[in-house]
């Protein structure tokens, strides 16, 4: 299966974080707009272009995946954060 036809059926790349026991998405803090968010990406390539960027917490272990839109968007909801599309320079796509 290509990116492209992953992108179509609604799947997207996210960092996660393997902690112990536990495993979650990255999420992040936006001070200025008082945001709580889960970078997503189109492409593996591009969550790889900005995976160095991100901030990190030291020791634990970290790996770029594919989700569905759909379940990720249910569990940032959850939790109150929000799952902007990220390009590979960081920008916002929607």
């Amino acid at each position: 299966m290509t990116n492209q036809q992953k992108d179509a059926e609604g799947w997207v790349y996210a960092i996660v974080c393997d902690q112990e026991k536990d495993r979650h998405y990255l999420g992040l803090y936006n001070e200025e707009k008082d945001v709580n968010f889960i970078p997503v990406f189109e492409t593996r390539e591009a969550a790889g272009d900005c995976f160095l960027s991100i901030p990190r917490e030291k020791g634990n272990k970290y790996e770029i995946q594919a989700l569905h839109i759909e379940e990720l968007s249910e569990d940032a909801e959850k939790n109150c954060f929000v799952v902007p599309l990220f390009d590979g320079d960081g920008a916002i796509i929607k």
